[in-house]
């Protein structure tokens, strides 16, 4: 879809500038900007989106490999 906004001079000046060293097209730059800004600001979303993918997995019990990877893991985070 295409949208018209208006932004600061200063932001389009960086943006346009980044857009060029990472060779963006800036349509790219703009949607990817804007779906990681939406993906910060509803973290719910994330979540329910997470729980649905739990759900349709089930209670399938995880395989040995999972369970030693799962325990590695948590034994390395600082709680």
């Amino acid at each position: 879809m295409k949208t018209a906004v208006s932004l600061p001079d200063r932001v389009y000046r960086e943006a346009e500038g980044y857009a060029k060293r990472t060779r963006k097209s800036r349509s790219q730059l703009y949607a990817e900007a804007l779906a990681e800004y939406l993906a910060r600001h509803a973290p719910d979303e994330v979540t329910e989106a997470m729980n649905v993918v739990v759900d349709e997995l089930g209670d399938a019990a995880p395989d040995s490999f999972v369970r030693r990877a799962g325990r590695r893991v948590l034994g390395n985070v600082e709680w």
